[in-house]
């Protein structure tokens, strides 16, 4: 980070239902990052496990719990800011599970956890999707500091829903993270054009990370992890396979931007009482 910039990676990777091949996989594609220069990374959601749902629950463990110290760990080694994509969280006797994101600074201290809202309940192209079953919503909407950034935590299916995010540019995000495992029916179709409009709409910077790629059980994955910029044009995206998508969030310009085009102030709040 320098000044009001920082070089942000969305890492994308094509996670298994084997957790110590995933953490193997994190980490080697973080540390990459770093050698590029990045001193924000965001993984995808459920990058620790993926792919089968008769593990999910095994797999699944508690925050704070073994994930988040490895992810903390990393984060204070390499002395970067540090998205946790999203992990299953809960125990064994649970009766459903949270799809948990959670932040890191530098220091390694976890700052902020999220549990995802807005929960997969639909008949997509492929097939029917009923997350409700096995995850419990979430009700706290939550910001992070990376340095002098505000970084607005979500997760995938939350980006169709625009009132999570402008209620967190109001509440100062200036960057907007989506850690994702989109279907590719949906992603191909949907992906890009959702993050664009949550980037111009609330004049942020967006990070999605993603899953890519055949799952274990036989469904498809889109990828393309893409950084976005407040215009909405994409900074960076990936190809398909893993690796990460790379770009440098001004955030000087941003506050330029915010003040030239002031969209956010030129809202009307007291027309919009339903």
């Amino acid at each position: 980070m320098n000044g009001r910039e920082i070089i942000a990676a969305a890492i994308q990777m094509s996670s298994t239902p084997n957790k110590g091949e995933n953490l193997d996989t994190a980490e080697r594609l973080m540390r990459s990052a770093v050698s590029s220069g990045a001193g924000l990374i965001a993984l995808p959601e459920l990058w620790n496990c993926h792919g089968l749902e008769d593990v999910y629950r095994e797999n699944a463990e508690p925050v704070p719990g073994p994930t988040t110290e490895f992810l903390g760990g990393l984060a204070g080694e390499l002395g970067v800011y540090l998205l946790g994509g999203s992990i299953l969280e809960g125990g064994p006797q649970a009766t459903k599970l949270d799809n948990t994101s959670t932040f890191f600074g530098p220091d390694g201290r976890m700052s902020a956890v999220y549990r995802k809202i807005h929960l997969f309940d639909v008949k997509a192209p492929d097939r029917e999707y009923h997350e409700s079953r096995t995850i419990a919503a979430g009700t706290e909407i939550v910001t992070a500091k990376a340095g002098a950034a505000t970084i607005g935590l979500s997760v995938c299916y939350d980006v169709r829903f625009p009132e999570l995010y402008r209620l967190l540019a109001l509440r100062g995000a200036e960057v907007l993270a989506v850690p994702a495992a989109f279907t590719l029916q949906t992603g191909k179709d949907h992906w890009e054009l959702l993050l664009r409009a949550r980037a111009v709409e609330n004049q942020a910077y967006v990070v999605a990370p993603a899953q890519w790629g055949r799952k274990a059980d036989g469904r498809w994955t889109y990828g393309r992890s893409i950084i976005v910029d407040p215009w909405g044009t994409v900074l960076a995206q990936c190809p398909d396979r893993d690796g990460f998508a790379l770009a440098a969030l001004d955030l000087d310009y941003l506050d330029r931007f915010r003040e030239d085009f002031p969209a956010l102030k030129n809202r009307r709040p007291e027309a919009y009482d339903w």
